[in-house]
């Protein structure tokens, strides 16, 4: 325990010149006789309404997505377990829930810990030791990253620089757990792909990476949310998709409504899955239904069919 204080010390105090190890990349060459199958997940957002109103337990997640949706891998939201946060025991066991079940344990989602780009250092620097208990949760967990928010108030190349600096010692810190740490587009700046990119080039770590989402491209709305089309600043969802490719640990298949052919109604998962083909993309695809007009069960149901369906397709 005395040396992980230490280390944190040495982060925090700006000893990021750390030898980082390489955590594997969810890429690799793709042969050319054979395509891999579409590997899906269930983020736990997707039941997230049921969760809050006490009809589901989110200790039962592993066995409501293999039981009820035939899906074996799965991304935790950390709002629901704030309670246990650091406590091994639990994570051990959910962890051996999850074995026992056959279903993978892929990445927690961080919210309201602070944020990470804050131009305040005392606020950042707090922000920036509040994830670390995650990154231990996720290690105990068996999971590949924890996902993290670009938010920050102030001028844009400002809150890159401070980012920038946090996800320096986030990275640092998690790789000695070879956990990854994934920012997600969710609104404000962190929905335009160059600026996350840019702090992806800057920090310039192999376990520093992205979770595309194909719909939160809100540059002007906190969480991003593009959901009917009421968001009146929008950066390009398929270029935005395309920026944080090169550097994704994961993909998020938002979804918000469909057609009567099944089809999303204002994401084109054609091309979605185009993009993620064609960047050679090897990692889980997450189901995030959203929506309001089908029920949680339903919008999980008709995503995974619509992905299904369109993967088909584009390699027939």
């Amino acid at each position: 325990m005395n040396n992980r204080r230490e280390f944190i010390k040495k982060l925090i105090a700006g000893a990021s010149a750390v030898q980082i190890p390489v955590i594997g990349s969810a890429f690799s060459a793709l042969t050319t006789d054979e395509l891999p199958p579409l590997n899906i997940s269930l983020a736990q957002w997707s039941m997230h309404r049921a969760i809050e109103k006490g009809e589901l337990k989110p200790e039962n997640f592993a066995a409501i997505a293999k039981n009820n949706y035939g899906i074996q891998a799965i991304e935790y939201v950390g709002s629901f377990y704030q309670a246990h946060a650091t406590e091994e025991k639990f994570w051990l066991q959910m962890k051996k829930t999850a074995n026992d079940l056959g279903v993978k344990n892929l990445l927690i989602m961080v919210d309201n810990e602070g944020d990470l780009g804050n131009l305040n250092k005392p606020e950042r620097k707090k922000a920036v030791e509040n994830h670390f208990k995650w990154i231990n949760a996720a290690k105990l967990l068996g999971c590949h990253s924890i996902r993290v928010n670009a938010f920050g108030d102030g001028a844009k190349e400002a809150v890159q620089k401070a980012m920038i600096e946090s996800m320096t010692i986030l990275c640092t810190y998690a790789s000695q757990e070879n956990i990854n740490v994934i920012i997600e587009n969710h609104g404000l700046y962190s929905a335009d792909g160059q600026w996350v990119a840019g702090i992806m080039k800057a920090v310039n770590q192999p376990n520093c990476g992205t979770l595309p989402d194909f719909g939160n491209w809100c540059t002007n709305a906190k969480w991003g949310s593009t959901q009917d089309n009421k968001c009146t600043e929008v950066y390009d969802r398929y270029e935005g998709v395309k920026d944080f490719l090169p550097f994704a640990k994961g993909v998020s298949a938002k979804s918000y409504d469909f057609n009567k052919d099944g089809e999303e109604t204002i994401i084109d998962f054609t091309r979605m899955l185009q993009l993620v083909k064609a960047a050679g993309f090897k990692g889980h695809v997450g189901i995030e239904y959203e929506g309001h007009r089908l029920s949680e069960p339903d919008g999980i149901r008709a995503t995974k069919a619509l992905l299904e369906k369109t993967w088909k397709k584009i390699n027939g």
